[in-house]
């Protein structure tokens, strides 16, 4: 089978190599599965890098997120049992983890909604207890866990405020149903928001940037406001001032969605569940901005790592038509 491989940590573009290797032996516990769509996630570079939590042997296969065949012919989605990821033909996955596809989504769009979706379901509701009514600020808005929170955001009755960087980025935002958008590079995302906000702030703010995103949340979260920090994409981790967070009475609250899986899996499978009958009532649809051809994964892991995209991008394999 064709798969993209690591031999050395590094930039994407560097170190993933395509090559024909023997398809992945399932042992106890797993199940085999023909790939029909693979999404990109920021992990995926930080496994090429070397800098995720979890780092597999080399060489391994980067691809953590799926919409897969199995060999009864099951439509499902899951994150893949690395080293065997899913920039492949075939993958890896155990098989308690499996979900069905939601019939409302085609193999892309479905490849797109376990983590992301999952992330801000359990983000905003589980850790923020976000209520109809209040206000939601979103930070990368048009990106693709940033899209996920607008769009859950919105399915919460919440008023959604975004934040981009650019104009071509605000025009998504705006598409994704952002009530405010707010772009960074021309605008002072602080006062932006105290005035869209009648000087109260944001009730929540979901934060998958961190760096000089977070300091921005904590200057613009309303009293008893929940700060959410999702990940660091911008490369750099805060370092929250309590006293700030004491005199000000917010919490700031940490997600690991990964944790769920083990922890409480009921948990997830009543997520996986509920976005289901949303995508079915038309509430979300992940925002898949490129189908991208399996020769040019390598190229696509490199552009998300670099902050270049919007929405998500999905690798098919060759001859797909998800």
């Amino acid at each position: 089978m064709q798969a993209w491989r690591v031999y050395e940590n590094g930039e994407p573009r560097a170190v993933m190599r395509r090559e024909e290797v023997a398809p992945p032996a399932p042992g106890e516990g797993r199940t085999l599965l023909r790939v029909r769509a693979a999404n990109v996630n920021f992990p995926d570079a930080l496994l090429c890098r070397g800098h995720y939590q979890v780092r597999p042997p080399l060489p391994f296969t980067p691809g953590v997120e799926v919409c897969a065949e199995t060999e009864d012919g099951r439509r499902v989605l899951t994150t893949t049992a690395l080293p065997h990821g899913g920039f492949a033909e075939y993958a890896l996955a155990d098989t308690a983890g499996l979900l069905p596809a939601p019939e409302a989504l085609d193999d892309a769009e479905a490849a797109a909604l376990h983590i992301g979706y999952q992330t801000g379901w359990f983000g905003l509701h589980r850790r923020a207890a976000l209520k109809e009514g209040e206000t939601l600020l979103v930070h990368a808005a048009a990106g693709g866990v940033g899209s996920a929170a607008v769009q859950l955001g919105k399915a919460a009755g919440a008023t959604v405020i975004g934040v981009v960087g650019g104009p071509a980025k605000a025009t998504v935002a705006r598409a994704l149903g952002c009530d405010v958008v707010v772009d960074r590079h021309t605008e002072d995302v602080v006062a932006a928001v105290k005035a869209a906000t009648g000087g109260r702030g944001a009730d929540v703010v979901y934060d998958p940037v961190g760096g000089e995103a977070y300091q921005q949340s904590a200057k613009c979260v309303a009293f008893e406001g929940r700060i959410v920090v999702v990940g660091f994409a911008s490369g750099t981790v805060p370092a929250p001032a309590l006293n700030h967070a004491l005199v000000k009475n917010y919490a700031v609250l940490g997600l690991h969605w990964g944790l769920y899986a083990a922890k409480d899996p009921a948990a997830v499978l009543h997520c996986h569940e509920t976005l289901t009958d949303y995508a079915a009532k038309g509430l979300i649809k992940p925002l898949v901005a490129e189908r991208v051809p399996f020769a040019g994964a390598a190229d696509a892991v490199q552009r998300v790592a670099d902050g270049t995209t919007t929405g998500r991008l999905v690798v098919l394999p060759e001859g797909a038509r998800a």
